[in-house]
């Protein structure tokens, strides 16, 4: 080693090692390195840098899990933070918010949509979309905000709209514009589009609706529609335009019967109920 390449080394040698006195919360052990107090673990450690024995500080146990803790707690408000962006993004109605598996039946709709959450990297790997259909108030927009607050609980992108909703905003929106809108879409892991068959039968809005269908079936990505159509109304649809829209549907979606009981309807009578004890009626 040259004279400038050993003072460089030791220089370093210098830099890196550590010679000092314990402080309050240390102890000097008998090898001669300082140790913690409170895990007694050492806080230093003896390294060969350039062929010569160092002392260097090191990190205790203590301090090592103080820091795992503290790492991990940052993971979690990081993970809060998120799941509170994705759901201001991905579900507007505030309601559908306590829509969740907590407040359930345990029907077999409701194990279903278990299911489907627990098995969601398949689902989104086979791209598995789902049509719920069914009469008036038997639980399908709530089966389908339960599959969608679960998810988002876990950090998934998950956007729950209707086509009404969407028309709306399409309205004011030029063709670049409207094109864009729809792309975003593929922005969510999982699309969940309420009550379909409720829009504007429009020649303009038919087009629109097909234009969202086909976007995702060309990205890949599952889709969950709900709608009060029977299944035989959406195999043998009335025209073209509306054969376009049901076959792309059933060519993403495996149908599924939702036959629970009337929930509007119980609701309805829970709520008659409560004023009628607090108003004494």
């Amino acid at each position: 080693m040259t004279d400038t390449a050993g003072s460089i080394a030791g220089t370093i040698l210098e830099r890196f090692s550590e010679k000092r006195a314990p402080t309050e919360n240390e102890y000097l052990g008998d090898d001669g390195l300082l140790y913690c107090s409170k895990c007694h673990t050492p806080v230093q450690c003896r390294v060969n840098m350039f062929g010569s024995p160092k002392i260097v500080g090191c990190v205790c146990k203590c301090r090592r899990e103080e820091e795992e803790k503290r790492k991990a707690q940052e993971r979690e408000m990081e993970l809060q933070r998120r799941i509170r962006q994705l759901k201001a993004n991905g579900i507007q109605e505030k309601h559908l918010l306590d829509w969740r598996f907590e407040v359930a039946d345990d029907n077999k709709d409701i194990q279903m949509a278990k299911r489907y959450v627990e098995n969601w990297s398949q689902v989104k790997e086979k791209n598995l979309g789902l049509l719920l259909w069914g009469d008036v108030g038997t639980g399908k927009s709530f089966t389908a905000a339960c599959i969608a607050n679960a998810l988002l609980e876990n950090g998934t992108a998950v956007l729950m709209t209707n086509f009404s909703k969407i028309l709306n905003q399409m309205g004011a929106m030029y063709s670049d514009e409207r094109y864009q809108y729809i792309a975003s879409f593929s922005n969510f892991a999982l699309l969940i589009i309420d009550d379909l068959g409720i829009e504007r039968n429009t020649e303009y809005a038919l087009e629109q609706v097909y234009a969202v269908i086909d976007e995702r079936y060309k990205s890949g990505l599952p889709v969950i529609i709900t709608t009060n159509l029977t299944i035989n109304e959406i195999r043998n649809p009335s025209d073209v335009a509306h054969a376009r829209i049901y076959s792309r549907v059933l060519e993403m979606c495996t149908p599924v019967h939702v036959a629970g009981s009337d929930r509007r309807k119980h609701i309805g009578m829970e709520k008659q109920k409560t004023v009628k004890e607090v108003l004494n009626l």
